[in-house]
């Protein structure tokens, strides 16, 4: 090997300025590398001259030495000046993985004799075909090649013979004169080169399945070997898993015995085995890549080969929407030719109709999902592949188009993604603008991932981080006759650059031509048909293309400053559409939402210049039908969405004072109370605004409603008394205490509230007259805030008071004073009723009152003692509750409120823990659910897994309840079983989009979790 640096001749050494202009990053390590032995009697300015042609000296010249160490005759190359060495250098400086092939196989150094060429040929399939099969010994122009040999000797020679057809390939790619244009046919040599090394992997298999089973049985079953991803697209890297599916079938010749299906099917097993291993098993000469499978029918749960009815059955019944997206690539790579024909004849009439198949847009979607979730985060910024902006993006979207409009036009239906570019323009889907933009962009990108794997010849999609690195790559991505010295920095940008431009490729090229089709624009190159323009709606996501047609046309007609924006606009606006749960009910709702707010220049202005607000917007107008009929009769509210401080709901206080002002400046009842509920009404779509932008959690959306409906109780309150009292004067105090939900402040939105009435007269006042009159002004209260309103107030949803919580229920008088209640809780109280007392609050009229009732019902609900039989009642009726309660039919898993481990569950056992403890602890004296329980865990009374198991079970069982009316409009105690209903709860609930079957699992287990603890600790089972 080198000489150590002691060993160096006498050379004076190179200045650094030289150095710096060849190019090398370590110049210390330059000049020792310079002085070896080995470079004694080379010149050394043509030597210099040599190496600054490489996208790495320092690499270069280290291959070099050590080259010229096993071939000393290389010198002459190098002297001959850098038109001899010029592909020498280029080679050895952009990849040292086959510098060191070379060094393992210097036989092959006549590699370096290819022409460079400024626009390169390309090699002939067939040349590396013949080039494998006659390294292992098979006749090339056989029906089915069989080795020579088998064995490690036939798989050192076949991987040897790939890497000198590799070897080729790379001379020819790095001395093009324009290497992102060249950047194509790159990859379908690549790609005819991995297949011709699976023809050759085959021929060792049948050799060595020859030693196994008799050779007529061998000749006799057929193998097609389907490339797939890149590889049948033609468009491979240097370095890629190859993705294959295997065909197989028995030749029957005239007289011949049939052949046993098992037997058949074991040797065509043998054979896909076998070629695997040729290229991928350890040896002597190193692995060139995987062999993966793992896309054929059933994955890798499915067998290994199978026949070709096997695999159309399996498309015309099981296969997935996605997998007809990934047949889209398929290509017979190896093996039988007619096989394989027969293969693509069958399979792809199921890619081109698979668009039209139902949730073909959502099973798309869902797969891109998956990729991207599946980045880690450290990676994130640097992958070129899957990142946003990368080559997965461009991918995807040109394979989505080509699966809309190849159904019915045969001529995008190609593989490969530059071509289909190409074609799509040709065909009028895109304009040739984009086209051309988004195709150089895509070969660029492809380049940049070329050149990375080229190095090292490793799989990777990851731009490196460090800076003589990036050095190196932005120097290899340079064209031949390029002398700059470019920065990784300036790299960096350009990637950048190119990132933007591709995440905003797929609004550009499928909604630009989209609005141009409808609103009649001029779209260079584009001109979609109606029907291509449904198709493509159809494709997005939209359920009902013709409507969506007329909603588009709609808001983009005329030659008014609004239509100019919308058409500005909307290419944006439908993608955020489709990626909410219902595109059409999202369209529809934000015409209505612009119909009614006309030319407002600060809408048009909220539109176009924020744009976390428009997503916010289209987001929750696709997802939920509660906002959207709220948004449509306030539509002011709309502007909230582009200020977060203005979506943050007001205290009790504010909302109150508020509320005063208003009932101040008009006298008359109805006006007055039209404003509380007015009030109401704003509040509640506010806490759902900011509820569905995420900034608001469980917790804080329930206390803001809870505090909304509290104020709307008081206001009310207050008009029904100055009513009554201005006709009748004060008789009586009145308070009302709420139970259940609102008492512990725990509404949901379209909760109803329970509430029990005290009253108690004035001094001097005569008790009935008292009564009568409390019952008057609380009558008179409800009526106030069910009563319709004039003018009416659309789209409000009543805020209904329910006072069967009183003693002795609907039988029972409407309104009690104290000394009722402490009699009644004395003496004929069931233990029930003390339980609901842990939630009773008093929240409007007198605070002589609300005292007095809390020492009334406070021994009660937190009682020195609370007996085992008084317990036992308790587990009776929860019992009963499930039993007689539950609706016929419903599955108890999935009921948030009564069933397995729901709210119901968490509330009873923290409701029994205030009876037992409430007296000695403190904190449990308390109406909050959540509150109670985080006290129960300080004093030990609960563990803390319990507690927090408990904790969770509540928060995703509120969260799921209001999310279920954020979406439907309607309350429903009842996890939902439609998927679009679902996707949308789950994603109110915090989940990522397509997450909905990780949530229904996640709530299923959570509740089932938080059930065997209330089972345990409440019935002590």
């Amino acid at each position: 090997m080198t000489q150590s640096p002691q060993s160096r001749g006498t050379a004076a050494p190179v200045p650094a300025s030289r150095l710096i202009r060849v190019g090398f990053a370590n110049l210390e390590k330059a000049q020792r590398w310079l002085g070896f032995r080995e470079l004694a009697d080379v010149d050394r300015e043509r030597l210099l001259d040599g190496l600054a042609l490489a996208a790495s000296p320092d690499t270069a010249l280290r291959q070099t030495v050590r080259l010229l160490e096993r071939v000393p005759d290389l010198a002459r190359r190098v002297d001959a000046g850098p038109e001899a060495s010029a592909t020498m250098f280029r080679l050895l400086g952009a990849s040292e993985a086959l510098g060191e092939f070379l060094l393992r196989r210097p036989e092959h150094l006549d590699v370096l004799d290819e022409p460079a060429a400024a626009e390169p040929e390309e090699i002939p399939a067939e040349q590396f075909r013949t080039a494998l099969l006659e390294a292992v010994g098979a006749d090339p122009g056989a029906a089915t090649p069989v080795a020579a040999d088998t064995g490690e000797t036939a798989r050192t020679a076949l991987r040897t013979a790939y890497r000198r057809g590799l070897a080729r390939v790379a001379v020819r790619d790095l001395g093009a004169a324009r290497p992102v244009e060249h950047m194509p046919a790159v990859g379908r040599q690549l790609a005819d080169l991995a297949a011709a090394a699976l023809e050759a992997g085959l021929a060792v298999a049948r050799a060595e399945a020859a030693e196994t089973w008799d050779p007529g049985t061998v000749e006799r079953v057929r193998l097609a070997v389907i490339g797939m991803g890149k590889c049948g697209a033609r468009e491979l890297n240097y370095v890629s898993d190859v993705d294959v599916v295997h065909v197989m079938d028995v030749a029957d010749p005239d007289g011949a015995p049939p052949l046993d299906p098992a037997e058949a099917t074991a040797v065509a097993t043998a054979l896909a085995t076998g070629t695997a291993r040729a290229v991928m098993a350890r040896g002597e000469e190193p692995p060139l890549w995987e062999v993966d499978a793992n896309l054929r029918p059933e994955g890798r749960d499915g067998p290994l080969v199978r026949t070709l009815d096997s695999h159309v059955r399996y498309y015309e019944r099981w296969a997935q929407s996605w997998e007809f997206q990934a047949l889209l690539k398929a290509r017979p790579v190896a093996g039988d030719p007619d096989l394989g024909r027969a293969y693509r004849e069958a399979i792809d009439p199921f890619v081109w109709r698979s668009s039209a198949r139902e949730n073909f847009v959502e099973s798309v979607q869902a797969m891109r999902r998956r990729v991207t979730e599946n980045i880690p985060d450290a990676e994130r910024d640097r992958q070129l592949k899957l990142g946003p902006g990368g080559l997965r993006d461009v991918e995807f979207t040109v394979q989505l188009l080509q699966l809309v409009h190849g159904r019915t036009d045969e001529r995008v239906r190609t593989r490969a993604t530059t071509e289909a570019l190409a074609l799509l323009s040709e065909g009028g889907y895109i304009s040739r603008r984009d086209s051309e933009q988004f195709g150089a962009d895509y070969r660029w990108l492809r380049l940049l991932e070329h050149r990375i794997q080229l190095f090292r010849l490793r799989r990777t999609h990851l731009v490196p981080r460090d800076e003589e690195e990036l050095t190196v790559l932005a120097r290899s991505v340079r064209g031949a006759g390029d002398t700059s010295l470019p920065t990784g920095e300036a790299l960096l940008e350009q990637w950048r650059r190119v990132k933007r431009a591709v995440r905003g490729m797929h609004e550009r090229i499928f909604y630009r031509p989209l609005l141009a089709a409808l609103a009649h624009l001029p779209e260079a190159g584009t001109t979609l048909s109606p029907e291509s323009v449904r198709d493509r709606l159809a494709a997005l996501g939209y359920r009902d293309p013709r409507a969506a047609v007329r909603h588009i046309e709609a808001l983009t007609r005329g030659v008014s400053r609004r239509a100019e924006i919308l058409r500005t606009l909307l290419p944006v606006l439908l993608g955020w559409f489709a990626d909410g749960v219902d595109a059409d009910a999202g369209l529809l709702g934000f015409r209505r939402l612009a119909e009614s707010l006309g030319t407002s220049p600060w809408f048009l202005r909220l539109l176009r210049d924020s744009n976390a607000a428009a997503e916010r917007l289209c987001h929750i107008l696709s997802s939920s039908r509660y906002v959207t009929d709220l948004l449509e009769n306030s539509p002011e509210a709309t502007a909230w969405l582009g200020h977060d401080d203005d979506l943050r709901p007001p205290s009790f206080e504010a909302l109150w004072a508020e509320i005063r002002a208003q009932m101040s400046r008009h006298p008359e009842s109805a006006e007055a109370v039209r404003m509380v509920r007015l009030v109401r009404r704003r509040e509640e779509l506010r806490i759902a605004l900011a509820d569905t932008s995420g900034l608001l959690d469980v917790e804080e959306v329930v206390a803001a409603l809870s505090a909304v409906d509290h104020a709307c109780i008081l206001g009310a309150l207050h008009v029904a008394e100055r009513e009554v009292h201005g006709r009748e004067g004060r008789l009586a105090e009145v308070l009302v205490v709420a139970m259940g939900r609102q008492g512990g402040r725990e509404t949901g939105y379209g909760s109803d509230a329970d509430v029990v009435y005290v009253y108690g007269p004035v001094e001097g006042a005569d008790d009935d007259a008292a009564r009568r009159q409390a019952e008057a002004l609380l009558q008179r209260m409800v009526q106030l805030l069910k009563a319709p309103c004039s003018p009416p107030i659309v789209a409000e949803r009543v805020l209904e008071i329910d006072n069967d919580l009183r003693p002795e229920g609907r039988q029972g008088p409407m309104v009690r004073s104290v000394s009722s209640y402490a009699e009644y809780y004395a003496r004929w109280a069931d233990t029930w009723e003390f339980q609901a007392l842990t939630r009773a609050l008093p929240v409007a009229g007198s605070d002589a009152l609300a005292e007095a009732f809390r020492r009334v019902i406070d021994p009660h609900r937190y009682p020195s003692s609370f007996t085992e039989r008084q317990v036992l009642e308790i587990r009776r009726m929860k019992a009963r509750v499930e039993n007689e309660r539950m609706p016929r039919g419903a599955d108890p898993a999935r009921h948030v409120k009564l069933g397995r481990g729901g709210l119901s569950d968490v509330e009873w056992l923290v409701q029994l823990l205030q009876l037992q403890h409430g007296h000695e602890v403190e904190g449990l004296r308390t109406t909050s659910t959540l509150g109670a329980l985080r006290a129960a865990e300080r004093a030990e009374l609960l563990r803390p897994e319990d507690a927090a198991a408990l904790e969770a079970a509540w928060r995703l069982a509120t969260a799921v309840r209001n999310g279920t009316v954020l979406r439907t409009g309607r309350r429903s105690d009842v996890l939902p079983a439609k998927r679009g209903d679902l996707e949308a709860v789950s994603r109110w609930c915090g989940y990522p989009h397509g997450a909905a079957g990780r949530f229904e699992e996640d709530y299923l287990r959570t509740t089932r979790h938080a059930r065997a603890v209330f089972e345990r600790l409440f019935y002590g089972t």
